[in-house]
């Protein structure tokens, strides 16, 4: 059985413009690398439907390079996106990564959540705050849009 962490905050924009930063390669680009990694437009690919893949490197600050790749599962606009995700491409990409977005008063509640697989528990911290700069950034976009 899965064992999920949850990552959950309101973001001060309608539900739509949260499932466009999520899901369009240009917003996509700008969150997912947040402020300090590069994800170039030439590197990002997304298929967004079930079945649909995905694919992005990272550039790190050091230099390094983060190769992600994963599969759409779930797509229900505009409220999840299930996808999974690795940054060893070729590997097991487990369980899929929960998207789902819900109307509150004041924006949309964005729910993040992910199985915790074989994570240690810094793992799992590294990986929460990881999902929080994320959202830092989604919020920042949706700003601008």
């Amino acid at each position: 059985m899965a064992d999920y962490f949850t990552v959950t905050r309101t973001i001060s924009a309608p539900r739509e413009l949260v499932y466009e930063a999520l899901t369009t390669p240009e917003h996509f680009a700008v969150w997912f690398g947040t402020a300090a990694v590069d994800v170039p437009a030439d590197t990002l690919s997304m298929d967004v439907r079930p079945g649909g893949a995905f694919r992005a490197v990272m550039h790190l600050p050091d230099g390094n390079l983060i190769h992600w790749a994963g599969t759409y599962v779930e797509v229900e606009p505009p409220s999840h996106v299930a996808m999974t995700l690795t940054d060893q491409p070729g590997d097991d990409t487990g369980l899929p990564v929960i998207f789902d977005l819900e109307p509150v008063d004041g924006g949309t509640r964005l729910t993040i959540r992910q199985d915790r697989s074989d994570f240690s528990d810094e793992q799992v911290a590294a990986t929460i705050a990881g999902y929080n700069a994320f959202i830092d950034d989604i919020e920042k976009v949706v700003a601008g849009m």
